[in-house]
């Protein structure tokens, strides 16, 4: 167990530690760049989304608003609210405006890997589509890259699928033993039953239960901060000037001052949006959209929301209360969090903060569960190892939730979700100009006054599935 420690620790080390983070920032940088900034040209749009779309009900696709809130359910988990909370002890009240930073060039980012998740999606039989990096990368950079596809899958099936949700059962359970003092063997089972019932049902499955529960756990907890905010407004220009001087090193309230500020914005926002990583691409591609781009700015709109909106909601919260002490690195994330709200409204908000890491963390579990079962359909179309793949998640988030020792379990998610990045971002280095000329056709539809429809026969070099534009283009 010792040498397998060891073997993780350098591989978290020689991603996470030095490579990935300015490989993510630079390349977010450049995409947003030579994009000419297009997460922001195409804000507006991002809202047209939330109506939904009666076309792909019609056709029994998902459709694209249910692919946002299933990516949203990813991306939004326990680390929204634990992990901001140790980026503000560690990092001070400037890390928050760093992970505003990174969110903004990670929106770029997303688009673009989420544009090329669409452009090589694949029709299933069932009407379903699937895609992803796994996906880009063989039919992008052709077969002899196929190599480096099995690698990201192996690794999206360890970190997200088995790890993660291992980890959120852990915390589901921690947080009913603490605020309600359920035991940790009824809470696992509990949610290993209704994670079961969940992941049996395929995506279509998935993206119904997404609908539901995502807006109830976000806007819920959007309203809370709001309450929390207007408690304290005439406190929240000084909060921002606090938030803006500490970024700059102008007021160092921990050990570090804008170093660290800078450190722990950027590793918290990156952690929590996923831009790059290489996990929305697989929830994008199941959309059924008329255009690549359209749903590439659909998935740039999941990370403002879970960093600019989710994530500035538990500052929010952390840095208007009076139990805030910059550089307590000692006190765990979800507790400040809790001592923060309880600080505001009351002791009663414990009941509500669990029930939100509930709600965060199952709709983590759904969404690393698919992200598991789509790389594994890559790499085999046997249904047996499906079976499996179910049984081991199910089983891993009752181990993690009954188990709060055996971090062995899940201490190889943070090196294997590095390994996945690194690939990842290669291959959009290598994809860009694909990226770009997809992103233009869909500005000179839009130029010329038309509704963006991609038509595959306009790009006759490239790998595309016809089969999973037709739909689209009868639509047109």
């Amino acid at each position: 167990m010792g040498l397998l420690d060891s073997f993780f620790n350098l591989i978290n080390d020689l991603t996470w530690g030095w490579a990935l983070i300015p490989f993510l920032v630079v390349l977010g940088v450049f995409f947003t760049l030579v994009s000419d900034f297009v997460q922001i040209r195409y804000f507006k749009k991002m809202f047209a989304v939330l109506k939904g779309d009666k076309e792909a009900g019609k056709h029994g696709h998902v459709s694209s608003r249910e692919a946002l809130l299933v990516s949203v359910g990813g991306r939004v988990g326990g680390g929204n609210i634990a992990g901001v909370a140790v980026a503000i002890t560690v990092g001070g009240p400037g890390a928050v405006f760093w992970m505003w930073m990174i969110a903004l060039v990670g929106m770029a980012t997303s688009l673009i890997e989420c544009v090329l998740a669409q452009t090589y999606k694949e029709a299933q039989p069932d009407g379903t589509y699937r895609g992803g990096p796994a996906r880009y990368i063989t039919h992008g950079l052709g077969p002899e890259f196929r190599w480096l596809a099995v690698v990201y899958a192996v690794c999206l099936i360890a970190a997200f699928a088995l790890g993660f949700n291992a980890f959120q059962g852990n915390t589901v359970a921690g947080a009913f033993e603490e605020s309600m003092g359920v035991d940790r063997l009824y809470s696992g089972i509990a949610l290993a039953a209704i994670a079961g019932l969940v992941v049996y049902g395929g995506i279509r499955r998935i993206a119904k239960v997404a609908d539901v529960i995502i807006p109830i756990m976000a806007i819920g907890y959007l309203g809370m901060a709001v309450v929390v905010v207007l408690i304290n407004i005439i406190h929240v220009p000084g909060m921002i000037i606090d938030i803006v001087a500490n970024a700059f090193g102008l007021r160092e309230a921990v050990a570090g001052g804008m170093g660290a500020a800078i450190a722990q914005g950027l590793r918290r926002g990156l952690f929590s949006n996923e831009a790059g990583l290489g996990s929305a691409p697989n929830v994008a591609a199941v959309a059924y959209v008329p255009h690549p781009v359209t749903q590439g700015i659909v998935q740039s709109f999941s990370v403002f929301i879970d960093t600019i909106i989710i994530c500035s909601c538990t500052a929010f919260m952390i840095l208007l209360s009076d139990v805030y002490q910059p550089g307590a690195a000692d006190m765990d994330g979800v507790v400040l969090t809790q001592q923060a709200l309880a600080s505001h409204v009351g002791d009663w908000s414990s009941y509500f903060l669990t029930i939100a890491v509930l709600l965060f963390a199952f709709s983590s579990i759904i969404y690393n569960y698919y992200l598991g079962e789509n790389a594994l359909s890559f790499m085999t179309g046997n249904p047996m190892a499906l079976h499996v793949l179910r049984g081991l998640v199910i089983f891993l988030v009752f181990l993690g939730a009954t188990a709060p020792n055996a971090l062995f379990v899940f201490s190889f998610s943070d090196p294997m979700m590095g390994v996945l990045a690194l690939v990842n971002l290669i291959a959009l280095a290598m994809l860009f100009p694909t990226a770009m000329r997809v992103l233009n056709d869909y500005r000179a539809q839009l130029a010329a006054g038309k509704s963006p429809v991609f038509d595959p026969a306009a790009f006759p070099d490239l790998q595309i599935d016809k089969a999973a534009w037709a739909d689209a283009k009868d639509d047109a």
